[in-house]
C-alpha cells in the first residue's frame, strides 16, 4: 500500500517551499551548521525539514501561507502545520547564555547540539568538507565554541520538562585524528544521562581505537552515527578531501565493531544523495551497510548558504523517489526500522522521506 504523501514529501524536500510570510512558524536559521535554510513542517502527522531559504526554494512550485495552506503551481493541495518555537528557547544559563545557543530543537521532538563547534579541517579548503558550515554559526554569534557537560545537562533537562523532547543528538566537529571527538561526547553524554533519562545518539568519525565504542556506550550513549556522506572514492575526494582519507573500507570495519557494541539497527550513517554518487552506487553501499546491521539514512543534499557548494543543485525528485523506493524495501526485508532506533537522525527522519518508503514496504510485506 503506497503512502499517499510519499512523493509529495520527496518533492518538497528536493524543490523547497515558498513562504508567503517568512516569519511563519518557529524561527529558521540561514546558513551555519545544518540543518539550516530549512523549516520544520508537518504533513499529515509526519514532520519533515523543508528548504525555504535556498535559491531553488525561491523558485519552487510549492507555496504556503501562514495558515499552512499548501499549493503547487497555485492549486490547493492540503493544510500543513509549522513547528512552534520551543519553550526552552526562552531560558538562559546563570551566566547569561541563551539555551538556544547550546542546543536546538530539530524536527518536532529532538534536541540537537554540536558539542564542539570547531573542526581541524574546517579552516583549510584543501581539507574541509565543501558542504560544511560548522564555523558560520560561531562566527555570527549564534552558538558557543564548546558546550560544557553541565550546560548540556541543564538544557536537556529543561527541554524534556518544558517541551517533551524525546531523544537527543550530540555531534561534534573533529578535534583530532585519534579519538575524533569520542572523548568529549563521552563526558557530555554522561552528564546528560546523570541529569535526565533521555536516549542519546552520539555522532563522530570512526575513532582510532574501537574501545571508544564501549566507552561511549558506558557513558550513556544509546545509538551511534558515523557519517559517510558520499560513498564512492572519487566523490569523497572531491567533496570532502580531508575526511576522504578515512576510506569506505575503514568505515565498514568501524561499523562492524560499533554494531557489536550498540546492537543491530542502533548504528547509522548519513548519505547525501545528489553530490555525484549514482543511484546504483548508493544502493550498493546501502546493501553492504544493511548486511552489517547499519541503518543508511539517505537524505537529499541541500546546499547551505555561504559554503563552496551553495550553488550546487539538490537532486531531482524523480532521482530521490527511484532511490528511496528500493532502499525502503531493502530496509524492511532486513528488519531495520527507523522507529526502532533509540535516538538520532534516523529515528527523527525529518531530513528525508525515507521512512515513508520504509512504511510502504512494511505494508507490502504484511
Amino acid at each position: 500500500m503506497s503512502n499517499p504523501n510519499q512523493k509529495l514529501l520527496t518533492e518538497l524536500q528536493s524543490q523547497g517551499l515558498r513562504l508567503v510570510e517568512t516569519e511563519t512558524g518557529a524561527p529558521s536559521r540561514r546558513g551555519g551548521a545544518g540543518p539550516s535554510d530549512h523549516k520544520a513542517v508537518t504533513v499529515d502527522g509526519q514532520t519533515v525539514m523543508v528548504p525555504i531559504h535556498t535559491e531553488l526554494a525561491r523558485e519552487s512550485p510549492f507555496a504556503t501561507d501562514r495558515d499552512g495552506n499548501l499549493t503547487r503551481d497555485g492549486e490547493s493541495l492540503k493544510t500543513i502545520e509549522f513547528a512552534h518555537e520551543p519553550l526552552f528557547y526562552q531560558r538562559q544559563t546563570e551566566d547569561g547564555i541563551p539555551y538556544w545557543k547550546i542546543a536546538q530543537l530539530h524536527g518536532s521532538d529532538v534536541l540537537a547540539t554540536t558539542v564542539l563547534q570547531t573542526c581541524v579541517r574546517y579552516n583549510q579548503r584543501s581539507t574541509s568538507c565543501q558542504f560544511c558550515a560548522i564555523g558560520q554559526s560561531l562566527e555570527e554569534g549564534r552558538t558557543i565554541k564548546r558546550k560544557s557537560p553541565e550546560q548540556l545537562a541543564e538544557v536537556a533537562r529543561t527541554a524534556v520538562d518544558l517541551d517533551g523532547v524525546q531523544h537527543m543528538v550530540m555531534t561534534t566537529g573533529t578535534p583530532n585524528f585519534t579519538d575524533r571527538g569520542a572523548s568529549v561526547l563521552c563526558e557530555s553524554a554522561f552528564a546528560v544521562r546523570s541529569a535526565v533519562d533521555i536516549p542519546i545518539q552520539a555522532q563522530c568519525e570512526p575513532p582510532d581505537d574501537p574501545a571508544w565504542f564501549r566507552r561511549l556506550k558506558a557513558a550513556g550513549v544509546d545509538s551511534l552515527g558515523m557519517h559517510l556522506e558520499a560513498v564512492t572514492p572519487e566523490v569523497r575526494e572531491r567533496i570532502m578531501p580531508g575526511k576522504a582519507q578515512v576510506t569506505p573500507d575503514q568505515y565498514l570495519e568501524a561499523f562492524r565493531e560499533a554494531v557489536a557494541v550498540f546492537g543491530h539497527g542502533q548504528v547509522s550513517t548519513y548519505i547525501l544523495a545528489g553530490l555525484g554518487d549514482s543511484r546504483e552506487a548508493i544502493l550498493e553501499m546501502s546493501q553492504k551497510l544493511i548486511e552489517i546491521g547499519v541503518y543508511p539514512f539517505v537524505v537529499p543534499f541541500v546546499p547551505i548558504t555561504g559554503t563552496p557548494l551553495e550553488d550546487h543543485p539538490s537532486p531531482d525528485p524523480t532521482f530521490m523517489h527511484e532511490l528511496l523506493q528500493p532502499l525502503g524495501r531493502m530496509l524492511s526485508e532486513a528488519g531495520l526500522h527507523s522507529s526502532e532506533i533509540k535516538a538520532g537522525c534516523g529515528r527523527c527522519g525529518a531530513c528525508s522521506s525515507l521512512s515513508a518508503y520504509e512504511e510502504e514496504s512494511i505494508s507490502d510485506v504484511t
